[in-house]
């Protein structure tokens, strides 16, 4: 009995992972995109992972991305002709960005974000617990050292520059953003 229990959670963990198409690498679910053939029959990313239709899957890198389209796995791996936009790369860029974004917008509106220097500065010296803390791309040096160096066991993310940060929250721009704990501290970018 127990070696069915054990065999269940291995197939479990077998099904989250996912075989890249260029690389043959398998890989979580959470490391690669999704792409299916969309109605026009052309590539299109599925960055939700949730669109119908058979899949092919890629590492979430750029240099990936780009092999693919140049030489032609989309096409091998969907077994006919098939569109492939030439910058594809960029819209999938675009799409994870604009993801992130949502998420951190979700988790504003429900209470589960603060963002500015002093206030995430005093929410990590208080000891709350965090979730991310999310750090621009182009903020100044000294200051991300300095919060990053009050969290020891926090994921830190900088992934986004402060205009896309920003755009999160309704604002020109944000440096320091740190999201509470739960599901979408967990999805943020």
């Amino acid at each position: 009995m127990v070696k069915r229990k054990h065999s269940q959670q291995l197939d479990k963990v077998e099904m989250e992972l996912k075989r890249c198409i260029v690389s043959n690498i398998r890989m979580p679910r959470e490391e690669m995109v999704r792409f299916v053939i969309g109605p026009k029959q052309e590539i299109t990313a599925d960055i939700e992972a949730c669109l119908p239709g058979r899949g092919f899957w890629l590492s979430a890198k750029r240099d990936i991305i780009h092999t693919a389209c140049i030489k032609k796995y989309f096409i091998r791996a969907a077994q006919g002709k098939v569109g492939v936009p030439t910058d594809l790369a960029d819209r999938v860029e675009r799409l994870m960005v604009r993801r992130c974004q949502d998420l951190i917008g979700m988790a504003r509106r429900a209470g589960q974000v603060v963002s500015g220097f002093a206030r995430v500065e005093v929410w990590l010296k208080s000891g709350k617990p965090t979730g991310v803390l999310l750090e621009a791309t182009d903020g100044i040096e000294d200051r991300r050292k300095k919060l990053c160096s009050w969290t020891k066991e926090v994921q830190v993310i900088d992934a986004l520059d402060g205009n896309e940060l920003g755009i999160a929250f309704s604002r020109d721009r944000v440096v320091h953003v740190i999201v509470a704990p739960g599901r979408l501290a967990k999805n943020c970018c």
